[in-house]
């Protein structure tokens, strides 16, 4: 890996972990960029797909920073706790097809529109995701994490038997409760319930 060529750039790491659209401008760019939005857009992309259809992403929320995302890399995919493994597993066949190392920065969106600095939330259910996929990119040996990708995922680790909790507890799944979409947020902490991975191919998130 070459040097950083800031000092936040994570550059010398396989795998990277950053926040929001400035956090993907501070990284080094990355041959995957997988973002993490544990109950927005990772919960609307599985439901989308799972009934057969695709997910637009003119619209969403998180567009502006699933467009900057797509400009600096390859492959553009969403995970979090419930699909982690499927994730993990595809990062493992970009490698294996390049035949070459893969590099990966997992971006945690952290608030609703993806590219407000002014808004940015260090949200726990986020934060959980990104450490889900990171945990699962390791146990494939994908584990050249930066520190900041090692501490997410080894603090998914260490709590991943209290995820349903931390995730209704936050702020984000309150909110859910609170509108009558507790399901969500229930679904959300089922870990590898999914096999989908939702990848940005033509402006919309479709299966892989």
């Amino acid at each position: 890996m070459p040097n950083d060529p800031t000092p936040h750039a994570q550059a010398n790491y396989q795998v990277r972990l950053d926040w929001g659209r400035p956090g993907l401008d501070r990284l080094a760019p990355a041959d995957v960029v997988i973002l993490v939005q544990t109950l927005g857009l990772l919960a609307d992309a599985l439901t989308a797909i799972e009934a057969g259809a695709t997910l637009p992403v003119e619209g969403l929320p998180t567009a502006a920073l699933v467009r900057a995302a797509a400009g600096d890399a390859a492959e553009v995919l969403v995970g979090g706790i419930r699909n982690a493994r499927a994730v993990a597993d595809r990062v493992l066949e970009i490698q294996t097809a390049r035949a070459a190392r893969t590099s990966i920065a997992l971006i945690a969106v952290g608030y609703p529109d993806g590219s407000d600095a002014e808004t940015l939330r260090f949200a726990v259910d986020d934060l959980l995701g990104a450490g889900a996929v990171i945990a699962a990119l390791g146990d494939l040996g994908i584990d050249h994490a930066s520190p900041d990708a090692a501490l997410a995922g080894e603090g998914y680790r260490a709590l991943r038997g209290a995820a349903r909790h931390l995730l209704s507890a936050s702020g984000t799944g309150r909110s859910l409760t609170d509108a009558g979409r507790a399901d969500v947020v229930q679904a959300a902490a089922a870990r590898d319930a999914a096999s989908v991975v939702p990848t940005l191919i033509d402006d919309a998130f479709r299966a892989d």
